[in-house]
């Protein structure tokens, strides 16, 4: 994922590198004094509601699922150039997840079986109740 040619989300959709903003800062994770002296932590940011990359259709559906701006951050390695594939590919993937459109479910009828183990369950918890009767003070 070349950061100078944006990220690639789909076939169809590439966002522009002009319409992400790059943050580094210093990682506290591995790398020892290396990562003291190097800002090898990566945040990647992408305006949804200002981009001019989406339709109408992609924008509302990643208003409605991720809100106007979604963020990642990626500081797992040691180097700010693998943070920022890193980072790239996380807003790819959360930007593809966000766009999949699930089929809708066709509504089927409960199997034989199903329906069995339900009414045998119901009717165990209320066999289990009854037997939780008053306790006559006489027996």
């Amino acid at each position: 994922m070349a950061e100078d040619a944006g990220v690639r989300v789909s076939t169809t959709l590439v966002i522009p590198a002009r319409e992400l903003v790059w943050r580094f800062s210093r990682s506290g994770g591995p790398g020892g004094q290396h990562a003291n002296t190097s800002d090898t932590r990566v945040e990647l940011r992408f305006d949804i509601a200002a981009s001019p990359s989406l339709e109408p259709r992609q924008r509302a559906r990643l208003l409605e699922r991720l809100g106007p701006q979604v963020r990642v951050v990626a500081a797992d390695e040691r180097s700010q150039a693998r943070n920022r594939s890193l980072a790239a590919e996380r807003l790819a993937e959360r930007l593809a997840n966000a766009l999949r459109v699930d089929p809708p479910r066709r509504a089927t009828r409960p199997t034989r079986a199903s329906v069995r183990r339900r009414l045998d369950g119901k009717r165990r918890q209320g066999d289990r109740k009854a037997d939780r009767g008053r306790v006559d003070p006489d027996g």
